[in-house]
């Protein structure tokens, strides 16, 4: 099972979307917990990630095209609609 997802940096209000085959151990190399590369967006952008947003899929592929969705402009007025929300 593959995730694509969004989490938001609750101190700059920054958005990031992605996909991984594991959400838990994702978010815990977001949050520095896991060893994560010095050059990753969340790293540069320190605080707390949370996730706000998820969709589960059969395979990667399927995965990968969703994430491309959120990272379109509609896309990411649909994230932030579900974060007012």
């Amino acid at each position: 099972m593959f995730s694509t997802y969004a989490i938001i940096n609750e101190q700059n209000g920054k958005i990031y979307i992605g996909q991984t085959e594991d959400i838990e151990k994702r978010l815990q190399r977001h949050n520095g917990i896991l060893k994560n590369k010095n050059t990753s967006y969340t790293h540069k952008n320190k605080g707390e990630w949370k996730l706000v947003y998820t969709e589960n899929f059969e395979n990667r592929i399927d995965a990968i095209r969703r994430e491309k969705e959120l990272k379109s402009f509609r896309g990411r007025e649909f994230i932030r609609s579900k974060i007012n929300n």
